[in-house]
């Protein structure tokens, strides 16, 4: 992708060196100063996506908005408007770039950006000599149709795409790959609350497959996931990493972080489970001020769950962060 969006900027560099070029150029001193610097800027945009790693959200944000700002800026300047107007059509890939790695709010702003830069162009062009106002109102309905329609309609079906790949099917909590996903960004945050995971295992889940069957081990499933959904903060993150294995990350202290996983014990002990099956679960919880690594977080985690499980289930157990032990 980086190599992709780079000769995207080698794309506007050789553009508009063949545009300064050209009868339809910049036909004025200023034009001509402005060309320079937007074939400079293009160049280097495409060497900073060739060379330098995936830019933080920030920074991608900053160098889409020069990118549209170069786009403009090189339709304006043009000396035929009409080539310019059709120039403004480079705004659709750009947004096409912010439908993959940006939300909708993003998005939106650019929709609202390129409506009103086409219009500008279009305007421009109309109010030349040789203006044609029905190709000015089609090169606006194409940008409409292209920016109005057609992103915001890819960016949903990206985001429905995305949520299944990220979604356990069965229980709607995230799955494993989810929740890989989510946690690097709990883990850059600067919140000063320590960080804490639940590894939560269903006790002697097995017997309840081979006594009741799969089917009744899936609607059990789906309700212990309704459990944790009920009884966990809603700023919670809740997974099903495999199987009858459940995780949870909340931003907690240690004895607030032990009083919510024995909340969560009580609420699957006494869930109402069909054919009068009685359900317990182990859980083991690790908490950091200043974690640094989550598969470090989650393995400690595992291993005060086993521990519990061993000691006969239906157990919270809190590992030790210093000893990697639990107490």
């Amino acid at each position: 992708m980086k190599i992709v969006i780079g000769c995207g900027g080698a794309v506007m560099f050789l553009n508009a060196l063949l545009t300064w070029f050209t009868a339809v150029g910049p036909d004025s001193l200023l034009g001509n100063i402005l060309y320079a610097v937007i074939a400079a800027v293009a160049g280097l945009w495409a060497l900073r996506w060739w060379l330098r790693p995936w830019p933080g959200h920030t920074e991608s944000l900053v160098l889409l908005a020069t990118a549209n700002l170069v786009i403009f800026a090189a339709c304006a300047m043009v000396a035929n408007p009409v080539y310019g107007a059709v120039g403004a059509l480079q705004l659709v890939a750009t947004g096409g770039y912010l439908t993959l790695f940006h939300g909708p709010r993003v998005l939106a702003a650019h929709v609202a950006w390129s409506m009103l830069a086409a219009l500008a162009l279009c305007l421009r062009m109309v109010l030349a000599d040789s203006g044609d106002t029905a190709l000015a109102l089609s090169l606006v309905l194409i940008m409409i149709a292209a920016l109005v329609v057609v992103l915001p309609a890819l960016q949903f079906c990206y985001w429905l795409q995305r949520t299944d790949a990220l979604s356990d099917p069965l229980t709607m909590l995230l799955n494993r790959r989810g929740l890989d996903y989510y946690l690097t960004g709990w883990f850059a945050s600067t919140d000063p609350t320590p960080l804490c995971v639940m590894v939560i295992d269903l006790d002697r889940f097995k017997s309840v497959n081979d006594t009741f069957g799969h089917p009744t081990g899936d609607r059990i499933l789906v309700q212990t996931a309704d459990s944790l959904r009920a009884a966990a903060d809603r700023n919670t993150l809740l997974a099903r990493s495999g199987g009858e294995e459940f995780v949870v990350v909340a931003r907690l202290a240690p004895a607030a972080a032990r009083a919510a996983a024995e909340c969560l014990c009580r609420a699957i002990a006494t869930q109402p489970l069909p054919d009068d099956t009685h359900l317990t679960a182990s859980i083991g919880v690790a908490v950091e001020a200043t974690p640094t690594d989550p598969n470090l977080l989650l393995q400690r985690a595992d291993t005060a769950m086993y521990r519990a499980k061993r000691l006969g289930g239906n157990t919270v157990l809190l590992a030790d962060p210093t000893m990697n032990a639990v107490s």
